[in-house]
This record gives structure tokens, C-alpha cells and sequence, in this order.
């Protein structure tokens, strides 16, 4: 079997975007790791090395994130489980704008990228996310009218 590629000098999103989708190919690399929590999304990191990180994340039907960035990371995720829903912040005056993805679905982006994600489906979801350089810090805002955003705080990363 193969492994999952490490990052290259390809451009840091296509590369990302290999990433989650050879973890994806691989369920006993990640399947293991499946855990739901009512009480709070569960994620846990899968790999770590000097240019990236691998994320495994789980949702029940409700849970999603604030709208956030990466803290200047660039990343990619792909859904492997059920259907979330990603609404991305563009520079206003462009409108925010919501994807829906299924299994196979998968998301690239640089580093300035700001969005939501939310499991508003019935079914539980898993989805694989990589990050280029390691998160060290999120940022979360609120959403104003117009789809403008405020910011409300940095947060540090931690395992």
C-alpha cells in the first residue's frame, strides 16, 4: 500500500489538497480515531511533521465551528462521512458564500481564508483536515450584516 505524500514545493494548497485526499484513501489510518461527543465536536491531530499537520475531525448532526482563519496556515479538508456544510468569507463587498459536501467533497485554501463549517445534516460526519505550517493560533469573528465580520479573539492551538 502506499502512504500519504508528504508536502512538496508544490503550490502549499494543491499539495494539502493530496494530502486529505491519501488519508482519505487510507480508513485505518484515520478510522481508529472516529469518536463522537455530544457535548463538543471531537478532533484529534493524526500526523505532525516539520511543514504540516493531519486532523481528524467528527460532528453529530448541530455541531460546527465559529466563522474562523487558520492563523496564517493554509489548509484543505475533505469530508470522508456524512454532509457539511462550509460557508467561506470572502472580502466584502462579495457576499459570503455556502458549499454543501458530501463524502469526496473537499475544500482547499490559502492562508487569509475565513469560513464556517457545520454539520446541518441527520447523520453523524467525519472529514480530514491538513494545515501548512502547523496551527498555532485561530481567530474567531461574528458576523455582521452584509456578511462583514468583526474579530472576537485569537485563540492558541493546542492539542
Amino acid at each position: 500500500m502506499s502512504t500519504p505524500p508528504t508536502l512538496s514545493p508544490a503550490p502549499p494548497t494543491a499539495a494539502l489538497a493530496e494530502l486529505v485526499r491519501a488519508f482519505a484513501g487510507r480508513p485505518d489510518r484515520w478510522r481508529p480515531a472516529v469518536r463522537f461527543d455530544a457535548a463538543a465536536r471531537f478532533h484529534t491531530r493524526l500526523e505532525v511533521t516539520g511543514g504540516h499537520e493531519v486532523w481528524l475531525l467528527t460532528w453529530l448532526p448541530g455541531q460546527g465551528t465559529e466563522v474562523h482563519d487558520h492563523g496564517g496556515a493554509a489548509g484543505a479538508f475533505t469530508v470522508v462521512s456524512g454532509v457539511l456544510t462550509e460557508r467561506s468569507f470572502p472580502a466584502p463587498p462579495a457576499a459570503p458564500r455556502a458549499r454543501e459536501l458530501a463524502v469526496g467533497g473537499l475544500r482547499s485554501f490559502g492562508p487569509r481564508y475565513v469560513h464556517e463549517v457545520v454539520n446541518n445534516g441527520t447523520a453523524p460526519a467525519v472529514s480530514i483536515h491538513a494545515y501548512a505550517p502547523a496551527l498555532s493560533a485561530m481567530s474567531y469573528f461574528a458576523e455582521l450584516p452584509g456578511g462583514a465580520l468583526r474579530p472576537l479573539r485569537t485563540d492558541p492551538v493546542t492539542d
